[in-house]
This record gives C-alpha cells, sequence and structure tokens, in this order.
C-alpha cells in the first residue's frame, strides 16, 4: 500500500511513499535547519540540555534532504547524539523537486567531490561550536550518500566512525568526482562499517566482494557486512525496496559499531 505524499516533504522522484514509512517524533529533542558559512543548508537534531555530544553526521541519498533523512536525524538524536545532515547537493539544483531520477543525476553530477568534502567539514565545526564533541564524530550515509561517507572518511581521518549504507563502489571518474570508495582503500584509517544488499544491480555482488579483498589487504580498520537478498535502499523505509528484517538488523549493528568507537 501507498499513501499520498504531496504535503509529506518527500522528494517527487521517489515515487509514492509507503504506507509502512516510519516516523519520528521530536518530543525531547531540538531541531531546526541551519545555514552554513557556505550557505548549504543542515538539518540537526540533539537531545534538549545535551552537552559535550557524540556528533553524526548523516550523508543523504540522492533525493536530497528530504523526510525520510530529516527523520534519520531525529533518530540518530534519539539515541543521545547531535546529528546534522548538509544538504550538500542543493546549490547545484533541488533533487526534491526534480521530476525524475534522470534529472537528480544530472544535478548529482555537476557537484564537486571537494565542495562536498568541505560542506561536511563545516557541518562538523558548526556541530562542534553548539555543543557538539567532534572528538567522537562518525559520518553515516546512505545511496549516493553511502560513496560520499567513504570519501569524507579518506578525508577526514579523525573521525571515531563510518557507516556506508550500499554506497556505490566504482563508477566514471570525472572532474568533478576524479575518485571512487575503491581508490581510497588504502586511505581508509576511519573505524568503517559498510552494509550492503547483496541483491543491488547498481553495486554488483563481486564488487563488494572486491572491495572487501583491498580493504584486508591494505589492513584497512573496515568491514562489510553484505545481506545476501536485500536490494538497494533496503534501508529506506518509506520506498518498495525496504526489507524490514535486514533493516532492522543493520540498523543494530550499526548502532553496537558507533558506541564501541565512542559514539553515542
Amino acid at each position: 500500500m501507498t499513501q499520498d505524499k504531496s504535503d509529506k516533504g518527500f522528494a517527487a522522484a521517489a515515487g509514492e511513499v509507503a504506507i509502512h514509512v516510519i516516523r519520528t517524533n521530536a518530543e525531547g529533542l531540538e531541531t531546526g535547519l541551519a545555514t552554513l558559512p557556505c550557505g548549504a543548508p543542515a538539518y540537526f537534531a540533539r537531545p534538549h540540555h545535551g552537552r559535550n555530544l557524540p556528533v553524526v553526521l548523516v550523508a543523504q541519498e540522492i533525493f536530497g534532504l528530504h523526510e525520510h533523512i530529516r527523520d534519520i536525524v531525529r533518530r540518530f538524536a534519539k539515541l543521545g547524539v547531535f546529528a546534522v545532515a548538509p544538504d550538500y547537493l542543493i546549490r547545484y539544483g533541488d533533487p526534491m523537486a526534480a521530476p525524475d531520477i534522470d534529472a537528480i543525476r544530472a544535478i548529482v553530477a555537476r557537484v564537486p567531490d571537494v565542495e562536498t568534502m568541505e560542506v561536511f567539514d563545516e557541518a562538523l565545526a558548526w556541530a562542534e561550536g553548539r555543543g557538539g564533541d567532534a572528538s567522537h564524530a562518525a559520518i553515516i550515509g546512505f545511496c549516493w550518500g553511502g560513496r560520499i561517507a567513504w570519501l569524507y572518511a579518506a578525508h577526514n581521518p579523525r573521525l571515531a566512525a563510518c557507516v556506508p549504507w550500499y554506497g556505490r563502489l566504482d563508477g566514471p571518474r570525472t572532474k568533478e568526482q576524479p575518485r571512487w570508495p575503491i581508490d581510497v582503500v588504502d586511505e581508509v584509517k576511519v573505524q568503517t562499517l559498510g552494509l550492503y544488499g547483496g541483491d543491488d544491480p547498481s553495486i554488483p555482488y563481486d564488487l563488494i566482494l572486491t572491495m572487501k579483498d583491498k580493504l584486508e589487504a591494505a589492513g584497512a580498520p573496515a568491514d562489510i557486512v553484505i545481506y545476501d537478498r536485500a536490494p538497494h535502499g533496503f534501508f529506506a523505509d518509506y520506498r518498495p525496496s525496504y526489507r524490514e528484517k535486514d533493516a532492522h538488523d543493520a540498523w543494530g549493528r550499526m548502532v553496537a559499531f558507533l558506541r564501541a568507537q565512542g559514539v553515542g
């Protein structure tokens, strides 16, 4: 079953919202939309009266800073962290208003990785200036944001943890996006947990195994868990790709992993 998404804050190109969509309230939280120095908006949530909170940076899907990502930010805040999702795409176009996936891909292709890294640097500094503890910080990314999570962990080795959810590992190299996660294996110094679907046509199973082998050969502090029958977007509870059992298991693994690294 699906429901009308017209006033629910979801991206138009994502399709109709599934009836099983998870909605997390803001009770006990401070939430809002901030503007970073670069001009990028950032949605944040943190517990009321929290101090020296661990920071979780959330890298959005290609669908933009829509309600699913904002809900995830609130879920993290409910765990006692300062969660921030900067919109690293919006300066090149609005994925939420794009009519279809091809239009979104055209926006994403224009976004330079070097600028995206700077956006997340600013988001982390912004959180630190408002009570976040940058010495206990992690980045979590979904879909295209999973790719960004790998790259940001290589960019910022001071992070305590990184969790990419089904982020693409390889693809076309362009001036704007010259490297992919498989290219930065030797630079991964951050404790990393990858969460991937084994039935994801956009990320071939053999490529995931190759990435695992390269990480092991490089001695990187990283592992990838593969959910064999899960498709791309298996955590996206607002879409038909959602797989409740795998999503719950992966979320639990992630939370335990983050806590083991001092985040949460």
